[in-house]
């Protein structure tokens, strides 16, 4: 979970995310990847109450939600690994689903407000809502897979989200683009999945100072993937098996095993 000054949401927020995780019924942890935060941030990731879902805090200094997501999903030995915002604008309940997907055999589980049994509440203006529409028919130049890329809910089998973020140069809003582009053309199978999503107040995304951005920042990662054709989704992969590791005691104290490809 890339976080840059979000020390009001994130207490609810991990309460109702840890939560979540627990109930599925395996071994999970939450990363939090404080992005160079000058408020309580970090504080508020290291006080969190011990739990069966234990919580790390890394720090990525380089400005940027890719940078930070990027840095967290390398940082991450489990079998699976995914991110969500911080303004847990998609209803944690999916990740059960999501989870089942993995483990049938997607290499990555793609949410998407565009999903027609999608339930989306938005308070958008009318600019960012035409922005959006444009904004998807340019993203069509890069992956083709799925209908929206800009939903902040995405996991991955871990070794597909190695190789899609390890070389990852776009760190600005428009990162999912490049991961996915790059995991389509490696011949990932991209599932897409209906989400229950609000919009929570308080989006660092502007219009109008991100929105030209965002626009070029495509057109930048169409040119840096233009010798790459997409290859076809791979065959559902033969599951491999998972063994538990230790891993170092969590910021608040828990400690917490996770499944790892040997």
């Amino acid at each position: 979970m890339p976080a840059f000054n979000e020390a009001l949401r994130l207490p609810d927020t991990l309460i109702l995310l840890r939560a979540a995780l627990a109930d599925l019924g395996v071994p999970c942890r939450v990363t939090v990847v404080d992005n160079a935060s000058t408020d309580g941030t970090a504080e508020v990731v290291t006080g969190a109450p011990a739990g069966p879902v234990p919580v790390r805090l890394l720090w990525c200094g380089k400005p940027g939600k890719g940078f930070a997501v990027r840095t967290g999903v390398l940082a991450s030995d489990a079998r699976y690994v995914g991110f969500c915002d911080a303004d847990l604008a998609t209803a944690p309940a999916i990740l059960g689903r999501v989870l089942s997907l993995l483990t049938e055999g997607a290499d990555a589980v793609v949410g998407s407000r565009a999903h027609p049994e999608s339930i989306v509440q938005q308070r958008h203006s009318l600019l960012r809502r035409w922005g959006a529409v444009a904004f998807r028919g340019a993203v069509r130049q890069v992956v083709r897979g799925v209908s929206e890329t800009q939903c902040g809910f995405k996991f991955f089998r871990n070794d597909v989200a190695r190789r899609a973020f390890a070389p990852l140069r776009c760190g600005g809003f428009a990162f999912d683009v490049e991961v996915l582009g790059r995991a389509e053309r490696a011949g990932a199978r991209l599932v897409e999945v209906p989400v229950d999503w609000v919009d929570v107040p308080g989006s660092r995304f502007s219009p109008v100072r991100h929105g030209w951005q965002s626009f070029v920042d495509v057109a930048k990662i169409q040119w840096r993937l233009r010798g790459a054709d997409v290859a076809p989704a791979t065959p559902m992969l033969t599951p491999m098996p998972v063994v538990t590791i230790p891993v170092t005691p969590d910021v608040t104290g828990g400690t917490a095993t996770v499944g790892m490809r040997p």
